[in-house]
């Protein structure tokens, strides 16, 4: 839930767009893209984590992901594995928390595994909390709250705001600030739908790979210029 501190920024989410279309305008693969977006991830993670912001999500597949060529999501997917491998020692020496968020039951097992270990391996880890949005989908996220509470028989009338708060993958989790996207287009495109409700938006024309830690600094200092009312006026009667 959103804390009402307008000068507050624990929370920064972003969809990391363009991946595709920077190889596209560079002449290499889309496989090529995708590894030049995890490589730049390496570097605003840390950046993030410099600035000392506590969360920091990530949106890495969509449940729509799949309906992508086989090929591309296969490739994705090893991706992901081999990335979560090779910087699991990296997040522990800086003090990382990692969180998946989605389901998990459908990704392949070699990375359900690698997910799980990264997860367990930083739970107690006490700096930056990374939220990595994996087979994730937030019109999913809040059925599948729905149907936790209905399995609990939470009788309807009984069901609050909070009950569905705390049954998302994103339970314990503070709602995002400041939501990114980069890569040029202007949707939300499934992500956070529950807790984006008075999120700040900023949206870049840099594709995912050229997203340096300059255009988050811009990125950020943007949002400082901005007043959230929280859907309360700035004039209060006396």
């Amino acid at each position: 839930m959103p804390s009402h501190d307008t000068n507050s920024l624990a929370h920064i989410a972003i969809i990391m767009d363009g991946n595709g279309r920077w190889a596209d305008s560079n002449g290499f693969s889309r496989n090529k893209g995708h590894e030049k977006g995890t490589e730049n991830l390496q570097s605003i993670v840390k950046k993030v984590s410099d600035l000392n912001i506590q969360f920091l999500t990530i949106y890495a597949f969509s449940t729509e992901n799949w309906n992508r060529p086989k090929l591309e999501v296969s490739n994705l997917m090893n991706l992901l594995f081999d990335s979560i491998n090779k910087q699991l020692d990296i997040l522990i020496s800086n003090n990382i928390r990692v969180v998946h968020l989605g389901e998990k039951s459908s990704l392949p097992s070699n990375l359900q595994k690698a997910l799980s270990k990264c997860e367990e391996s930083t739970k107690n880890n006490s700096g930056l909390t990374l939220n990595v949005a994996l087979n994730y989908g937030g019109r999913t996220e809040i059925l599948h709250s729905v149907r936790k509470l209905v399995s609990q028989n939470v009788l309807p009338h009984q069901i609050s705001l909070k009950d569905i708060d705390d049954n998302l993958y994103t339970a314990g989790i503070p709602d995002p600030d400041l939501i990114i996207r980069t890569g040029g287009e202007k949707r939300i495109s499934n992500f956070l739908l529950w807790q984006s409700a008075y999120s700040e938006y900023y949206f870049s024309d840099v594709f995912w790979p050229d997203f340096t830690s300059n255009e988050l600094e811009e990125a950020i200092h943007t949002y400082y210029t901005r007043k959230r009312r929280f859907g309360m006026t700035k004039f209060r009667e006396k």
